[in-house]
């Protein structure tokens, strides 16, 4: 249902809050680490790198726009839930503007994807095509992942193993051996902003029947997977330099550290869902200042 007097704001504004751009660093942080790794094996090319951060950046869009649109139709986003504002639940912009808003943006990341499947072949043509299916699927279609405990293995995937391949292979068409490395950091880290998410909307979600891994491992499961996470991705850079051959810089990678002290502890402690909100944007802050100093570190390596 929606909200009976919907706040007044823009048309553009409303389009800013549904594709919520606070969580595009998710899209960008996969791309910068692979980018970087693509240069630390010397095939790193300007012009497809760019390609894949736009790719990303729409897909990732696409996604927001979409969950926007399902949880509304499932009755996933109600009066109660905790968070953000949700354009459609909130009666700004209507159902169907939100689903066509979503076919609009898949089709631009098709578009994208057309010069990406000439630089690099048809392997690009099945990662392209599962992203956007599962862009949909995430919270749409007969089995939603998000609805069914799925949402935290997708998210590691194509936003971790899939997004970083993706980027080094349309740079030089190789997947060198390190690349499920660097994409299960970035995964594991953009992963943790889905589980502080969830660990918010936690009894919401249970309450309406979105049977999300927070809501089927419970709210102590949910913050050992956060720290479990985050520390994947602090090991990687110490793996990467003792088995991978990366250059010792790539260990400054870890200054990132204290950005997530905080959302740690506010995790851990936490008594309110309103309390984890911080600590979702500084989630998303370290996953993107991980990307860029992982990508950096072995680029400059």
């Amino acid at each position: 249902m929606t909200d009976a007097n919907p706040p007044s704001i823009s048309r553009t504004r409303a389009w800013i809050l549904a594709s919520r751009p606070k969580t595009l660093t998710a899209a960008a942080a996969p791309v910068l680490a692979g980018t970087g790794l693509a240069a630390h094996h010397g095939t790193a090319s300007a012009l497809p790198a760019a390609a894949a951060l736009l790719g990303a950046l729409l897909i990732q869009i696409a996604t927001n726009l979409a969950n926007d649109y399902y949880d509304f139709l499932r009755g996933g986003d109600t009066h109660e839930r905790v968070g953000p504002l949700r354009v459609t639940q909130a009666g700004i912009l209507p159902p169907e503007a939100v689903k066509r808003g979503t076919t609009v943006t898949l089709f631009a990341a098709l578009l994208v994807g057309v010069y990406l499947t000439w630089v690099g072949g048809w392997p690009v043509v099945v990662i392209g095509l599962a992203s956007m299916a599962c862009a949909v699927l995430y919270t749409g279609g007969p089995y939603p992942l998000a609805y069914h405990g799925l949402g935290d293995v997708f998210v590691f995937v194509f936003f971790g193993l899939v997004a970083v391949g993706g980027t080094c292979w349309v740079q030089g068409r190789m997947l060198p051996a390190d690349t499920w490395l660097v994409g299960s950091a970035v995964g594991a880290l953009v992963t943790a902003i889905l589980v502080v998410n969830n660990l918010r909307d936690i009894d919401t979600d249970a309450r309406t029947g979105k049977r999300t891994l927070a809501v089927r491992i419970g709210a102590s499961g949910t913050k050992a997977e956060y720290v479990v996470l985050l520390l994947v991705a602090l090991l990687v850079p110490v793996a990467g330099v003792l088995h991978m051959g990366w250059p010792p810089a790539t260990l400054t990678t870890l200054l990132v550290i204290p950005f997530g002290i905080g959302p740690v502890r506010t995790v851990l402690t936490h008594a309110r869902a309103a309390e984890l909100l911080p600590a979702l944007g500084q989630t998303a802050r370290l996953a993107a200042l991980y990307g860029a100093a992982l990508g950096m570190t072995l680029a400059l390596g």
